[in-house]
């Protein structure tokens, strides 16, 4: 029989406990089943008795980083004898490590899910951003919670998008109701037929363009950026334009790009910034499974490099 393995990631009192009670009471998903939960830190919110004999759950303990091997997991599998596995990892752990680890053969990860308070996010990003990364780069879903009136969506997503591209990201009030945030307002105007995309705000228009294209499509945009490749495979007369951002660390970006047409692409030198004038086309990217914009320049100038050349999502 294959047991279910769920895995909730994030950091301390990032809501991790709550939902994972939740679940264990969501009729939806608990019919009775024997769940063993590993607890790999403990937070100010606890599993009582009470609830975890409703919960049909055994809760076990895992003190430190090394106990969550192979041995111990088999170990715990053959005493409790579960239906399905959940943890809850420690935000301190290394994550990939843990899923390099080999587990019982009937043990199968179906889902990782991560916690994280909205209203410490920017803290947390700003000084222990590779830690970040390595509690939210593998997740399906990540929930946003403790939302209120002040939470910037857009930033949220976009630096979540830059780690996680493939992540839902679920917002979360602080009554644990959910949050149909509105977006942000973005600082250009999306209505007008041309975009002059100030340097600040490349991220958030990238981001925008990348998520609704067709908002885009037809529209006349002048922005800056790096000439990424002059050679493009089988596509003539094009060249890949963009700048990066920071994704773990200084030392680990990402690059969010655009594939460029023009005419006078042989011209263009490797690492040269920039200012590209041009028409947005959404075409399908095999790569990408779906529509993306694509520039079609008019006029591609040359220009200094920008004093901080990272992109910021705020």
């Amino acid at each position: 029989m294959t047991i279910p393995v769920y895995v909730f990631t994030g950091f301390l009192e990032s809501g991790k406990t709550s939902l994972i009670k939740d679940t264990l009471m969501d009729p939806g998903f608990n019919d009775g089943e024997k769940t063993l939960l590993l607890v790999c830190e403990e937070g100010m919110e606890e599993y009582d008795d009470e609830f975890l004999k409703k919960a049909n759950t055994s809760i076990v303990t895992v003190g430190n980083e090394t106990d969550l091997s192979y041995a111990f997991m088999k170990q715990c599998d053959s005493l409790i004898e579960p239906d399905r596995v959940m943890i809850e990892f420690n935000g301190t752990w290394n994550f990939t490590k843990f899923l390099d680890e080999e587990m019982p053969f009937d043990w199968l990860l179906v889902q990782i899910l991560s916690t994280v308070d909205a209203s410490t996010f920017e803290v947390y990003l700003n000084n222990m951003r590779s830690m970040i990364y390595e509690q939210l780069v593998h997740s399906e879903t990540i929930i946003f919670n403790r939302c209120d009136e002040n939470t910037k969506k857009l930033y949220l997503r976009n630096n979540i998008k830059a780690i996680n591209k493939s992540a839902q990201i679920i917002y979360e009030s602080k009554d644990g109701t959910i949050n149909d945030l509105k977006d942000d307002e973005l600082p250009f105007d999306v209505n007008a037929d041309h975009l002059v995309i100030q340097d600040d705000d490349y991220g958030l228009w990238y981001m925008d363009a990348l998520e609704h294209p067709s908002k885009y499509e037809g529209k006349t945009i002048t922005i800056k950026g790096k000439v990424i490749s002059t050679h493009v495979d089988d596509i003539p007369e094009a060249f890949v334009f963009g700048r990066f951002a920071m994704v773990c660390c200084a030392d680990d970006t990402s690059l969010i790009g655009l594939l460029c047409h023009y005419k006078n692409s042989v011209d263009l030198l490797p690492k040269e910034w920039v200012e590209v004038h041009a028409k947005i086309a959404v075409e399908y990217d095999e790569e990408y499974q779906g529509d993306v914009p694509i520039l079609y320049c008019d006029h591609v100038t040359s220009v200094e490099p920008l004093e901080d050349e990272l992109v910021y999502f705020t």
